[in-house]
C-alpha cells in the first residue's frame, strides 16, 4: 500500500488523461479497484506519520499539446500521438507536498 498503490494511481490516472486527450474525450473518475491489499510491517510507522499529514488542494494537470477533434484523425494516428508526448508537453500547476518519508522496498 505505501509505494506500490500511489504510483500505480498516479501513473494511471496520467494514462488515462492523455488517452482521453487524444480522443477528444473529457476525463471522468479514475477508479481503482484492489484485491490483495497488505501492509508491510516495515512501512507501518511511515504511514502513519503520512496519515497525520494535512492533504494539500489537488494540482492542476495541463497538457500543453493542442486538442485535434477525434473525428479529423484515425485511431492509428490516435496512437501515434499518444506515443509522442513528451515531459515537456505536460505541466503540474500549483502542485506542493511534506517532506519525504521513506519506506524500503520489501520482498
Amino acid at each position: 500500500m505505501g509505494l506500490g498503490v500511489p504510483f500505480n494511481i498516479a501513473s494511471y490516472s496520467l494514462l488515462t488523461r492523455l488517452i482521453a486527450h487524444v480522443t477528444g474525450l473529457e476525463m471522468g473518475e479514475f477508479v481503482h479497484c484492489m484485491g490483495d491489499a497488505h501492509v508491510y510491517l516495515d512501512h507501518v510507522e511511515a504511514l502513519e506519520t503520512q496519515l497525520e499529514r494535512k492533504p494539500f488542494a489537488f494540482p492542476q494537470l495541463m497538457i500543453k499539446k493542442p486538442k485535434i477533434p477525434a473525428h479529423e484523425k484515425s485511431v492509428d494516428d490516435m496512437v501515434k500521438e499518444l506515443e509522442s508526448f513528451e515531459f515537456d508537453d505536460i505541466e503540474l500547476v500549483g502542485y506542493e507536498s511534506h517532506g519525504k518519508i521513506s519506506m524500503k522496498m520489501s520482498v
